[in-house]
């Protein structure tokens, strides 16, 4: 059974950083586009950030531009999201979610997404 686990999340002060950890001990990330999503209370789960499988390529959503960082280590089989200048409007819970893809190609909604984790806590206070 493939299995996602994020870590990393937890309580921060507006302006302050975190660094999210997705890994996978069973999933071959190389085969993988990966992406993170968030999803605050009583809203819908909105994009934050994807990587392609190679880790050549990224895009980010307009609200974390600048101050979000999405990697990679295949060897490892880790996706990161580096946070960075954190506001409230950034609490939510985030998901890694990984979508089998050898071409390159970048995946925005989640939808297309085969798997998913199971999330982890961001609360930024002001």
């Amino acid at each position: 059974q493939v299995q996602l686990v994020e870590s990393g999340g937890g309580l921060v002060q507006a302006g302050g950083s975190l660094r999210l950890s997705c890994a996978s001990s069973t999933l071959p990330f190389s085969n993988y586009a990966m992406g993170w999503f968030r999803q605050a209370p009583g809203k819908e789960r909105e994009f934050v950030a994807t990587i392609t499988w190679s880790g050549t390529r990224t895009i980010y959503a307009d609200s974390v531009k600048g101050r979000f960082t999405i990697s990679r280590d295949n060897v490892e089989n880790t996706v990161y999201l580096q946070m960075n200048s954190l506001k409230p409007e950034d609490t939510a819970v985030y998901f890694c979610a990984a979508k089998y893809s050898t071409n390159n190609n970048f995946y925005f909604f989640t939808g297309p997404y085969d798997y998913w984790g199971q999330g982890t806590q961001v609360t930024v206070s002001s």
